[in-house]
């Protein structure tokens, strides 16, 4: 069988028959195969560095050109900063037990960007057990924030256990909220979820609650007062 591609007499014949194509477009055919054969290599090339751990990637750079070590680069910064984000994420986990003496490096030198919340307590106070329970919850619920705590009397001395418990919240050391005493808590039926809401609404947390939880609690007193007071009413019209 002839070769379509030799210029032979019988392939001029069949090319102006238009049953052979023109030999210039086989060749730009054959260029625009091999340019889409070369951007399928470049994006397969793309997808591998993508793929490779940052350790990987130092192992190969080798074989990577000036385009692709740019590429390159910019892919491990971007990896860099999403591990750094990932690690502040999940910074701490539990609540630290402090003194004093500790204050300042914990909570004062805590760092750019930091939230702390400290609950001074007491032992034998049982709100002040109940908030340090939730407390171990929400820490590891927010992991980017330090929970911290510290028997009063070690960071403040002399401070009075009327006071207790009490909540503290910093950002870079500036105070940005305070919650003191046993009546800003609501005393033994304190929630998680309310405790959450309430440290959430200095900023220190971003909660996923969508209302107080103790506004549902207070709503559903008043409709059970309400009702209270409508079947007295009732029963003393039923009376006279």
């Amino acid at each position: 069988m002839q070769d379509p591609e030799k210029d032979t007499e019988w392939n001029d014949i069949l090319r102006k028959k238009g049953i052979l194509p023109p030999k210039e477009n086989r060749e730009e055919q054959e260029r625009a195969k091999e340019e889409e054969q070369f951007e399928i290599l470049q994006k397969s090339l793309v997808k591998t560095y993508e793929d490779m751990t940052l350790e990987e990637l130092e192992e190969n750079e080798d074989e990577f050109n000036e385009e692709d070590e740019k590429a390159i680069e910019m892919y491990r910064q971007q990896r860099l900063a999403e591990m750094k984000a990932a690690q502040m994420k999940n910074k701490f986990g539990e609540v630290l037990e402090i003194s004093g003496k500790d204050y300042v490096q914990e909570v004062t030198k805590a760092g750019k960007g930091i939230w702390v919340v400290l609950h001074l307590y007491k032992q034998g106070i049982p709100l002040c057990a109940l908030i340090n329970q939730h407390l171990s919850g929400l820490a590891k619920k927010f992991r980017d924030v330090k929970f911290i705590k510290a028997i009063s009397t070690t960071c403040i001395p002399n401070y009075p256990d009327k006071n207790l418990p009490t909540i503290f919240v910093y950002l870079e050391g500036d105070i940005r909220a305070q919650f003191i005493g046993p009546l800003v808590f609501g005393g033994m039926n304190l929630t998680r979820d309310e405790l959450e809401w309430k440290i959430s609404e200095s900023g220190a947390i971003k909660t996923d609650l969508e209302e107080n939880p103790r506004k549902q609690i207070q709503d559903q007193l008043m409709s059970s007062i309400r009702a209270c007071v409508q079947t007295r009413g009732e029963s003393d019209s039923e009376d006279d």
